[in-house]
């Protein structure tokens, strides 16, 4: 589960350095990316922090669950994010619930992703 946890924690420091490299890395081709009634899929999450449509400033983790079941594992981050979207800064505390498949060549990768506001 650690190696998980470590995944996870990976992804956070890319999303926080705009690292499309490492995102690249660790998001599955068959992403599928919820939140509210938007959909996106990893072209869409990537296009975002390579063209700095969206900036991440501040990602503080406040709690992470983490299960790991052989080759699927599911993290569930709470946490406050700031930064801008598109110019326009924004700051809120946030839920993710993201599933993740491992396999040898890539190990870790998230497939899915659904997020919310926490009040």
């Amino acid at each position: 589960m650690e190696d998980l946890r470590d995944a996870e924690r990976r992804l956070q420091a890319a999303q926080l350095a705009g690292d499309v490299e490492a995102l690249d890395r660790l998001l599955d081709d068959r992403l599928i990316f919820t939140f509210g009634g938007n959909v996106q899929s990893k072209a869409d999450d990537l296009e975002v922090h390579r063209t700095r449509a969206q900036v991440v400033t501040k990602l503080a983790e406040e709690e992470l669950t983490v299960l790991a079941d052989g080759p699927t594992g599911v993290t569930w981050f709470l946490g406050t994010i700031e930064g801008t979207v598109s110019g326009a800064p924004f700051a809120a505390r946030m839920r993710y619930t993201r599933t993740w498949l491992h396999n040898e060549t890539h190990g870790w990768r998230i497939i899915a992703v659904h997020a919310s506001t926490a009040d």
